[in-house]
């Protein structure tokens, strides 16, 4: 049997991805979290001094999003087609598009021009990037990105959405994105983990 270990900090961020679809499989790992406190003096035993960090059957893996699309892949969540595999990777490259203005936001030292972001993201980038997704689902019809069940492509718009807790109140003018999001949070695996998470603001 498969031996799988992702190794993270103990916050949510890049390795949060990876850990939904562990949930949404069913399938058991060790879920490592290390210290900030602790890493610099584990840092030289992950590939690429980076985390997070996918071990299958000891072998390591960096790379968060290549991490993320082989759990969907070998778990079956991915598409099915050559057509499906790019229709979740649009979707893929969305929530990439969100975490970048997003993460604008917390790099920015200036309180003024911190400011000035948030209030672009808000009025427009965000809701631009919602817009795109709504207009899937509409196209899908089935409340959900591609083909009819569950998938890689909801659980990483849930994910992004979900760590940006201030966007909930933009999420609500998105009838169809909203509600895909509560199908992600309801499904019975998901909810499971997200009741017993370790609680996180990042």
């Amino acid at each position: 049997m498969t031996q799988y270990k992702l190794i993270y900090f103990d916050v949510r961020g890049r390795g949060e991805l990876s850990r939904l679809l562990f949930a949404l499989s069913g399938q058991e790992y060790e879920d490592v979290r290390i210290k900030m406190e602790n890493w610099p003096a584990q840092k030289g035993n992950y590939i690429f001094s980076r985390l997070p960090v996918l071990e299958v059957d000891g072998k390591q893996y960096g790379q968060s999003m290549a991490i993320a699309s082989f759990l969907a892949r070998r778990f079956g969540f991915h598409g099915k087609t050559d057509v499906e595999i790019l229709e979740v990777d649009q979707v893929i490259g969305i929530v990439g598009d969100i975490l970048e203005v997003l993460v604008k936001v917390f790099v920015e030292k200036d309180e003024a021009k911190k400011a000035e972001i948030v209030k672009e993201n808000n009025e427009t980038n965000i809701p631009k990037f919602l817009g795109f997704l709504e207009t899937l689902l509409k196209n899908n019809r089935s409340g959900y990105f591609v083909g009819d069940k569950i998938g890689y492509a909801d659980v990483a718009v849930f994910d992004v959405l979900d760590a940006a807790g201030a966007l909930k109140g933009l999420v609500d003018g998105f009838p169809l994105v909203k509600a895909n999001v509560e199908k992600v949070k309801t499904n019975a695996r998901i909810a499971k983990y997200l009741a017993t998470r370790p609680q996180s603001t990042m």
